[in-house]
């Protein structure tokens, strides 16, 4: 008691200075910044990063990884560290109130203002701009040079003229009228009197001139701009006028140019230029064609692929491209496949759209071939066309997925590969092996190809389709058949000695020996199972994954739920547990911090975050991976780590974010080694030390099946226990491993904005979910109301009377569920819920034009089975048929535009509850999508969501918009808040 007693009054300072604090206010979101793009140097002596406020102008921050700062721009972003670390260079956004009053204005995008580059030479501190330009670029890995493309020139509004000149001309304009009228008088009289006469006319006869026929003038193109290479070390510039694109090669050999030609001037045709960067040579390439793209550099920057089409008219409804190649200091490029080399490939043409590529080696080119498509008859009438979708049960997809991915497929290209040497050229890619995958880089002499045709239509209801793989030849065409028909992704090796992939059918990977063509078991030996073993959707669970292959593909590494394996391709060596972090439940993943990099070595350092599943704690850690730590002994940080990056030249500079509940994210660098120290080099929001903030506690309690469950519980940072609280049940499926998750301050896109509620004397509770097939809304009724009876009897000081839940898209269908089965709750809102089962499993998840059907057989509504063969558990599931049981306040939210849940499915229970004469109102955002994407309506969401559940929990006056409604009338005009 006397600890108890001395506890309590150390407590009561804190509690007293928390009560001081001001609470968390809609107008308090936009001052709250958030991290933005990060990059760590080549060298990993710099570091860069921006910091965006919610609504206002950000700024880029450059620091070394000590936390130094070496300086900060206002509104900076898009950097980039050249390699030698001498220069930062980014761009500059126009302040955010010239922007929106150049919005308000409805100024042209020519109007608008413009973005400036910034080059910033970190020694001398000397920051130069250069402004209105569009993009720039630097050479990957190279230095010395950068060139960027200006932007259009503002268009000069004509001045007014001086009011002597305007009444100079409008005598002019008089006394010109005044002549034609008299000539008009004399041509009118003359045709009279010769009509009199009975003469054919007294008027002159006209002089007979032969006209050539009007030549149709070339269609107007989008003429290019200045562009601006500049070398750092000579400091000299280039200028190009009439620049489309340009593109320099990794290393900083070349650069590519193309110019438009310039309207109204024959002279100035299109071009492509190589400008060699060693000697200042510049070489024409191609010039006078209607459309050139696609470019490709070989890694030695010595040769040029591309597309272009020079024949036609640009107005012509159907344009073949050629296929060109360039070697260096040639005269010009040459055509190495068009449509005569095609002849043997019926209706197939060069695709424009194919991104062409060599072969790492430079060997062998891979380019596209697409289907000759009928031209569209200019002789049909618009206004007299049917205009329609014609569904047919044959089809491979549904028309609305048709129509969504059309442009898609107008652009569908088959890979094809053309030796540059032998010129032999085959097609590899078609329509039943429309996926091409390259192998070590295409050096490989074989490809990998996968199809789904002939399996397709199944996708409706199992939401992916059964594959076929098979290897293909590059210099003969011939296919050797890995597999058919199995619901696998395969992968090739690092290396290109093998093919992997996992069946979920039997529970273990397998790989294919390109050489031998041998399939093999590889995890036979693994007792743990490798694919998620908390599935709990009625669907074969996915697996944990392929980790990376070891170099030489003499090894691969495989992820349980906790720790990875090492695995010999061919099956002959028992698999080697290299980590040991089941023992204490702690999951060990390695992260991809370097895009170029295939595969691990044993002397490359590596980033691994490590994750307690009991605790949340994380650690990142970084290691060989012979000497990773197991991880048997748990991981300690109270921290959530993300985004791990990594300098390409100084394996052991790394840098991440790092939060906290209390701490917003912030850059963090980690040394090898570390033990879980990391060093932060900015705080941000220092004004939420001026806020009622709040923590969190990790909950276990025992659900009604008698099974244990967890959540977090959110409480106000002034708490205090001898006070009565009302408690909001915001939920989705888990998400108890969020614990040390930072939240900001935001306008809700649809969910409840926690740190506002907390701030504003709310408790919220968030409780882990799980599932049983066919059960999706019992085993919600499971989890969230067993935890609200456990919360509600074990703390006394949360309001038994004053609970509500809360959730969106799948939360807002356990939402509309749960007010059907329990009255417990004061009220609810519900984001785009299903409330009927039965219409919305033949729906159409118009954003992708998928069918909702696999939904529901396979996937996130779990119940297993298809309408007709479990017609009794869609219609159990379904809140709409309980309609008349909810007692509950209800406020929905489904937004005309939703992508993902059809919106009448808001309407049905809608008008069903008003039906019956419940409390029920929806809120429909124009021309929004799923979750709300435009702020203002997310400052209006926050607004009615602090009142509705204001009113309910704290006897808040119910707003006008609750009480009486906003007629159509007034839309725009009064809110009703």
């Amino acid at each position: 008691m006397i600890k108890l007693k001395l506890f309590v009054c150390l407590l009561l300072p804190v509690i007293a200075l928390a009560q001081n604090k001001k609470v968390i206010t809609h107008a308090d979101y936009d001052q709250w910044e958030t991290l933005g793009e990060k990059l760590i140097s080549t060298q990993g002596n710099i570091i860069a990063y921006t910091v965006n406020p919610q609504e206002g102008d950000g700024r880029l921050e450059i620091a070394k990884p000590n936390g130094t700062k070496i300086k900060t721009i206002a509104r900076g972003y898009n950097a980039t560290i050249t390699n030698n670390e001498r220069y930062v260079i980014f761009k500059i956004k126009p302040f955010f109130k010239d922007t929106r009053d150049a919005k308000i204005k409805k100024k042209k995008p020519d109007e608008m203002p413009k973005d400036t580059l910034a080059i910033y030479e970190i020694a001398t501190d000397s920051l130069q701009k250069i402004a209105k330009v569009k993009n720039y670029k630097t050479i990957e890995k190279g230095d010395g040079w950068l060139a960027y493309l200006l932007d259009k020139a503002t268009p000069e509004k004509p001045k007014a003229a001086p009011l002597a000149d305007s009444l100079t001309q409008i005598k002019n304009i008089l006394t010109l009228a005044d002549s034609l009228r008299r000539e008009a008088d004399s041509l009118i009289l003359k045709t009279t009197l010769a009509k009199t006469l009975g003469l054919k006319t007294l008027l002159p006869k006209p002089k007979t001139e032969t006209k050539a026929a009007p030549k149709t003038p070339d269609e107007p193109v989008e003429e290019g701009t200045e562009l601006i290479l500049k070398n750092f070390d000579t400091k000299k510039e280039l200028s190009f006028k009439l620049v489309n694109e340009y593109y320099f090669d990794k290393y900083g050999k070349a650069l590519i140019i193309e110019t438009s030609k310039k309207n109204g001037d024959t002279k100035k045709q299109a071009c492509i230029l190589w400008q060699h960067l060693s000697n200042n040579k510049i070489d024409t390439v191609l010039q006078t064609f209607n459309d050139a793209k696609n470019y490709a550099l070989n890694e030695a920057a010595t040769q040029l692929a591309f597309v272009a089409e020079r024949d036609s008219s640009t107005k012509a409804l159907q344009k073949f491209y050629k296929l060109y190649h360039y070697y260096a200091y040639a005269d010009s490029a040459k055509i190495l496949v068009d449509k005569r080399l095609l002849d043997t490939l019926k209706k197939l043409t060069i695709s424009p759209d194919y991104a062409n590529n060599f072969s790492k080696d430079g060997e062998k080119l891979f380019f596209g071939l697409t289907p000759i498509r009928k031209p569209k008859d200019t002789t049909l009438v618009d206004f007299e066309t049917a205009r329609l979708d014609i569904w047919n049960y044959k089809d491979d997809y549904l028309q609305p997925q048709q129509l969504v991915n059309v442009a898609t497929e107008l652009k569908r290209s088959y890979t094809a590969v053309i030796n540059i040497a032998s010129k032999n050229m085959q097609q590899l890619g078609s329509d039943t092996t429309e996926n091409i995958v390259l192998i070590n880089e295409g050096i490989a002499n074989y490809v990998l190809a996968v199809s789904n045709k002939g399996n397709r239509a199944a996708g409706q209801w199992e939401g992916q389709g059964k594959n076929c793989a098979s290897i293909i030849n590059t210099t003969n065409g011939k296919v050797a058949s890995i597999y058919k028909n199995l619901r696998v992704q395969p992968q090739a090796s690092a290396n290109g000695k093998y093919i992997i992939w996992y069946n979920a059918a039997v529970k273990n990977y397998f790989t294919y020996n390109i050489a031998t063509q041998k399939i093999v078991n590889i995890s036979k030996q693994i007792k743990t199972i490798l694919a998620d073993e908390e599935n709990d959707v009625p669907d074969t669970p996915n697996p944990y994954g392929v980790m990376r292959w070891h170099n030489n593909d003499d090894a691969v590494y495989l992820y349980d739920r906790y720790d990875i394996y090492k695995c010999d391709p061919n099956g002959i060596t028992a698999p080697q547990l290299v980590t040991q972090g089941r023992k204490t439940k702690t999951t060990i993943r390695w992260q991809n911090t370097n895009p170029d990099e295939r595969f691990i070595t044993d002397e490359g350092i590596y980033a691994f975050t490590a994750t307690n599943e009991v605790s949340k704690k994380m650690e990142v850690n970084l290691s060989t991976i012979n000497k990773i730590i197991a991880y048997n002994t748990a991981p300690t940080t109270m921290a959530m780590f993300r985004g791990v990056a990594q300098a390409q030249k100084n394996a052991t500079a790394f840098i991440c974010t790092k939060e906290t509940p209390q701490l917003s994210a912030s850059i963090a660098t980690v040394t090898q080694n570390n033990n879980g120290s990391y060093n932060t080099l900015q705080q941000l929001n220092p004004q939420q030390a001026n806020y009622n903030w709040y923590t969190t506690q990790l909950e276990t309690w025992k659900m009604f099946d008698g099974k244990m469950s967890e959540g977090i519980l959110y409480k106000p940072e002034n708490f205090d226990a001898t006070k009565k609280y009302p408690i909001i049940f915001y939920f989705y499926e888990r998400d108890a491993d969020d614990l040390y998750n930072y939240r900001n301050p935001a306008p809700s896109a649809s969910t409840i904005n926690i740190p506002y509620f907390t701030s504003n004397g709310y408790l919220v509770f968030d409780p882990n979910i799980y599932y049983k097939a066919g059960e999706p809304g019992n085993s919600a009724y499971n989890s969230v109301v067993s935890a609200a009876k456990h919360l509600s009897k074990k703390y006394i000081f949360i309001d038994s009377t004053k609970m509500a839940i809360q959730g969106q898209s799948w939360g807002g269908y356990q939402v509309a569920y749960l007010v059907t089965k329990t009255n417990i709750f004061a009220a609810a809102g519900a984001g785009a819920p299903v409330s009927n089962m039965t219409s919305a499993y033949g729906g159409i998840r118009w954003g992708t034009g998928i069918s909702r059907q696999f939904q529901y057989e396979k996937g996130q509504s779990r119940i297993g089975k298809n309408l007709w063969a479990a017609t009794d558990a869609y219609l159990k599931n379904s809140p709409l048929f309980a309609a008349p049981k909810v007692q509950t306040p209800l406020l929905l939210m489904h937004n005309d535009k939703d992508g993902a849940v059809p919106w009448y499915q808001s309407i049905e229970y809608f008008t069903a509850l008003k039906r019956l004469d419940k409390k029920v109102w929806l809120l429909q955002y124009n021309d929004e999508d799923h979750n709300l994407v435009e702020r203002r309506n997310r400052k209006d969401l926050s607004i009615r969501l602090a009142q509705f559940f204001d009113h309910y929990l704290k006897g808040a006056p119910m707003p006008r918009w609750m009480a009486s409604g906003v007629p159509a009338t007034d839309k725009g005009i009064d809110w009703g808040f």
